[in-house]
């Protein structure tokens, strides 16, 4: 094969979003991507597509991609990476992913010394299924399973309302989410993943993309918050963000408790809003995905709320020495 390795460009993402659209029905990962959603990732804060993307083309058909992200700030003195990508499946067992991978672990090295000196990190590989081939690909490179995520997703027939009432206390509130609580609701989510494995503090213009991106819906989006007296604004406690990212099906983002005000049922109450609203819109589903291992116990406030889980997925982790010389990535026929 004459395959050119290049990388993803503007003028790409509607081949890219095919190519990633054919991914998830083969791969049954159901992560369908719109083109739009596609560019806004291509240009998201801190990303530079010509070192942190491959684009893989046997003439004009986009056949493999691969996307790399660094944590923008450490968790607990850890650097953390990420790749994702994907080989269209007749072109799989021909060392394409292989190649990808050399020029994108090659790039981890050099981006998380650049932002990081001197701090140790770790690069992020999702495996989807167990035995799928992407696992293979992994543990053939010296990762291993390290963590196991849960795809759960609710409807109006399996959905129960949460019991949880509020109304003990004049003090508490639950608001939409709207631009004058970012800056808050960033910081508690900070705090709240604290404690989750694998997670990175979110910067400012991180979160600001997020919230920002053609799919988030504020709409299907609440904050819960508590009045101080005396205070001139009052504390959020707890917050469910959510996007649509196929038509009609409302995806669960992030869901986050203050520390202090874990186990009273908040989140619980927050998502049974959020998903009435979506159903009563006329959305067909909800979805979430969560850690296996979640320590807040999250996977069983979902199942009280009728959530069932659809699928696992395997990430796999290697630990990487940083080199701060300049990548070695080159592109051409092969």
């Amino acid at each position: 094969m004459n395959l050119l390795y290049d990388w993803i460009r503007n003028e790409n993402v509607q081949a890219w979003a095919e190519l990633t659209n054919h991914l998830a029905v083969v791969d049954c990962t159901d992560e369908f991507y719109e083109a739009e959603d596609l560019l806004e990732e291509l240009h998201e804060p801190g990303m530079v597509p010509e070192r942190d993307t491959v684009a893989v083309w046997d003439g004009d058909r986009l056949v493999g991609f691969a996307q790399l992200r660094v944590g923008h700030q450490l968790r607990e003195g850890l650097s953390r990476v990420s790749i994702a990508g994907g080989v269209r499946l007749e072109y799989r067992r021909q060392g394409l992913g292989t190649k990808m991978m050399d020029i994108m672990e090659s790039r981890a090295k050099q981006k998380s010394a650049e932002l990081h000196p001197g701090a140790p990190a770790a690069v992020d590989m999702w495996g989807n299924t167990p035995g799928h081939s992407s696992g293979a690909l992994a543990e053939a490179r010296g990762y291993l399973p390290a963590r196991y995520f849960q795809d759960m997703t609710v409807n109006s027939k399996s959905f129960r309302k949460s019991a949880t009432e509020l109304g003990v206390s004049d003090s508490l509130a639950v608001l939409p989410y709207s631009p004058d609580w970012a800056e808050s609701i960033r910081l508690l989510d900070n705090q709240a993943f604290a404690d989750h494995w694998g997670s990175t503090p979110k910067s400012a213009d991180e979160w600001e993309a997020m919230t920002s991106a053609r799919t988030f819906r504020a709409e299907y989006s609440r904050i819960l918050v508590e009045e101080h007296p005396g205070s001139l604004r009052p504390r959020a406690l707890s917050y469910v963000l959510s996007s649509e990212w196929v038509p009609n099906e409302l995806y669960v983002a992030r869901v986050g408790t203050a520390r202090d005000s874990r186990g009273k049922g908040y989140a619980g109450r927050l998502m049974s809003d959020v998903i009435a609203a979506a159903l009563a819109q006329g959305f067909t589903e909800v979805g979430l995905s969560v850690d296996a291992q979640s320590p807040t116990g999250a996977g069983g406030v979902y199942e009280r709320l009728g959530f069932a889980v659809t699928r696992t997925g395997t990430l796999y982790r290697k630990d990487i020495i940083q080199a701060a010389e300049a990548s070695c990535r080159s592109f051409g026929p092969t």
